[in-house]
């Protein structure tokens, strides 16, 4: 039975375990190399913890999701104090590591999602659209940076799934509208397709950061459809060639303002 004393509350090895998702073996391990001692122990030897200690181990869970071994975590935690900013900064980096697992999570699903919905409208898919779908992964995936592909994710995730499907269905509209163009020759300078080219620009910076944060991603998007517009082509519902004039009209579009 545990209770209190002046210094506080005390816990025993198997309520740290149970409280922490630690075993009592690890707990047993950390003591012995002098990771994580308990701070008093009863008079028949057993080990018992305080606030201290917890907030210890905390930090030592912490810094071992984040993927430290025990002999860096120790020298972590033996150049750090107990105070708030060293918490802070300890908690900001755990943030940020599962924001950053939480985006590839999210990448992930997106390709599922891409084969189940051919699933969906086919018996199963043919090794052709298996092999499609993993070069569209590698044409992504070699585009991009990890840092980006984390940026556009987070983007995707902020819009929603109801806003992206919303700017694919405009998008489409104004892909055809201007193939339209294309193919009639309007003048470069014509109001209406100036118009909507910059409906299109402002419907492509959409999924990216705002002002220059987006630059990055926007310039690797671009490169990635100048050097693969035949694979990213041949998932359009539109021919690769009259997808390239258009591309090539919306440039002459903007040069020209």
């Amino acid at each position: 039975m545990i209770g209190k004393d002046d210094a506080g509350r005390r816990w025993s090895v198997g309520e740290v375990a149970r409280a922490s998702g630690t075993t009592v073996r690890a707990l047993h391990h950390y003591d012995e190399i002098g990771l994580l001692r308990p701070s008093e122990r009863t008079s028949s030897g057993h080990r018992r913890y305080t606030g201290e200690d917890v907030r210890r181990l905390y930090r030592l869970r912490a810094l071992r999701t984040l993927g430290l071994s025990l002999e860096e975590i120790a020298v972590v935690l033996a150049d750090s104090g107990d105070d708030l900013a060293t918490m802070r900064g300890l908690l900001a980096a755990q943030l940020h590591g599962l924001e950053a697992h939480a985006v590839r999570v999210e990448q992930l699903t997106q390709q599922l999602r891409g084969l189940l919905g051919q699933i969906d409208t086919a018996s199963m898919p043919d090794p052709d659209q298996f092999m499609t779908t993993l070069e569209m992964i590698s044409v992504f995936e070699t585009s991009f940076t990890d840092q980006q592909r984390e940026d556009l994710a987070r983007r995707r995730a902020e819009l929603g799934s109801e806003t992206i499907e919303t700017a694919k269905t405009e998008w489409s509209g104004l892909v055809e509208e201007l193939l339209r163009h294309v193919q009639d020759g309007t003048p470069v300078d014509d109001p209406a397709v100036r118009d909507l080219v910059a409906r299109w620009d402002a419907l492509a910076n959409l999924f990216h950061a705002d002002g220059t944060a987006g630059e990055p991603t926007r310039a690797a998007a671009q490169r990635m459809w100048a050097g693969n517009s035949d694979e990213i082509g041949r998932n359009l519902p539109w021919p690769v060639e009259r997808m390239r004039d258009l591309v090539g009209y919306l440039e002459r579009v903007r040069q020209s303002r």
